[in-house]
């Protein structure tokens, strides 16, 4: 089995970019998965990270010592199951890695503009394929909540913003 595995490391809040840039300096394999936005508040961050508070990193945790990442400035720790460091397995991070790409692709995370009542249809999810109607930005992560008629009555869903997309009507 190969020793080398991803591992997830939890930061404090807001500590993610001074995490990653130490695992840096200390030559650790790490990918910290960010993408771009448009915040309402112009003066906001226009990079957030895709999992606020984790990110990951690819090592040989017997030769590191988990003593790097238990006393890691800003963070909390490896995330663990038990007794046992949760490891991730390398497909994940692939597909992971694949999309992002293709949200910087597509020019980040963002709402293009979109006004209450606008149409919307949903890309992905459960509720993929169905037309909404767009209601309102929700605050923190790039979410939306939109109107959707199911079963006879309109239902308020909470969407990942980069699953919808405005319809041509």
């Amino acid at each position: 089995m190969d020793s080398i595995q991803w591992y997830v490391i939890q930061t404090k809040p807001k500590k993610e970019t001074q995490v990653y840039n130490y695992l840096l300096t200390k030559g650790v394999d790490v990918y910290y998965p960010c993408v771009r936005v448009k915040p309402v508040n112009p003066r906001a961050s226009k990079l957030r990270p895709y999992f606020p508070r984790y990110m990951f990193v690819h090592v040989d945790l017997e030769a590191a010592g988990e003593g790097l990442f238990q006393w890691l400035p800003g963070a909390v720790g490896l995330v663990r199951f038990g007794d046992e460091p949760a490891r991730v397995q390398d497909h994940y991070i692939h597909e992971l890695k694949r999309r992002i790409d293709q949200i910087r692709t597509a020019g980040g995370l963002h709402l293009d503009g979109l006004k209450r009542g606008d149409r919307v249809r949903i890309t992905s999810g459960p509720f993929a394929g169905y037309e909404a109607i767009f209601d309102d930005r929700l605050s923190g992560e790039e979410r939306a909540r939109v109107l959707l008629q199911w079963l006879g009555r309109q239902l308020a869903v909470t969407v990942n913003t980069d699953a919808i997309a405005r319809t041509g009507r």
